[in-house]
Order: C-alpha cells, then sequence, then structure tokens
C-alpha cells in the first residue's frame, strides 16, 4: 500500500512563496509520474503540475507557469512544489498523487493514490 504525506501548506501574502513537499512510502517510487492538484472551494480538483518518474520531463498548468516549480528527489522517495509569486487565485487544498504511469497525466482519474492535502492560503 501507498502512502503520501504533503506538508509545506499554511498562510501566506500575495508574491509570496511555499514550499510543498510529498513523502511518499512503498516500492519503485521512480517507476511512476507524480501530481500536484488542488481543490478550491466549491470548484472541481484542478492540475497543477506534474513529473515524469525519472524527473525527466514536467508538465504545468497556464495558471502556474512560470511561477511553480515541481521536483522529485526519487531518492528519498519525495516531490517538490515550489510556489512563487502567490496571489489569492491559489488559495485552495493541494493534493499530491501517485499515478499509474511513468509519464505525466494531467488527468486526475489517471491517478490510484492520493494524499490528505494541506492548505494554502493567500492573502492579498
Amino acid at each position: 500500500q501507498v502512502q503520501l504525506v504533503e506538508s509545506g501548506g499554511g498562510s501566506v501574502q500575495a508574491v509570496g512563496s511555499l514550499r510543498l513537499s510529498c513523502a511518499a512510502s512503498g516500492r519503485a517510487f521512480s517507476d511512476y509520474s507524480m501530481g500536484w492538484f488542488r481543490q478550491a472551494p466549491g470548484k472541481e480538483r484542478e492540475f497543477v503540475a506534474g513529473i515524469s518518474g525519472s524527473a525527466g520531463a514536467s508538465a504545468y498548468a497556464e495558471s502556474v507557469k512560470g511561477r511553480f516549480t515541481v521536483s522529485r528527489d526519487n531518492t528519498k522517495n519525495t516531490v517538490y512544489l515550489q510556489m512563487d509569486n502567490l496571489n489569492p487565485e491559489d488559495t485552495a487544498v493541494y493534493y499530491c498523487a501517485r499515478s499509474r504511469f511513468f509519464f505525466v497525466r494531467r488527468n486526475p482519474t489517471e491517478y490510484d493514490y492520493w494524499g490528505q492535502g494541506t492548505q494554502v492560503t493567500v492573502s492579498s
């Protein structure tokens, strides 16, 4: 069984930064791509960023491109999301997830393990 545990959320003012971490248990971490999703109140869960198993490729939602950076350390079974120049529209619960595939996926239905989520609140 795979467990994902996020950390690093919190409250920050606009244009500030936060770094989220997601530690994974289980084997073969580098065989699977990892993704970050977010869900704001009253909205559907949306893809934020993803990274392939080897960290050779990444993908971002248009709304965060140039501000967020996804990375992973396969020696630590951990994936990160560096979030810079935050704005109030980034306020949401952020989830990390493990897909069933090596390459990045944007569709949440292609992810089979999810963390519990961590709240990010950005004030203006």
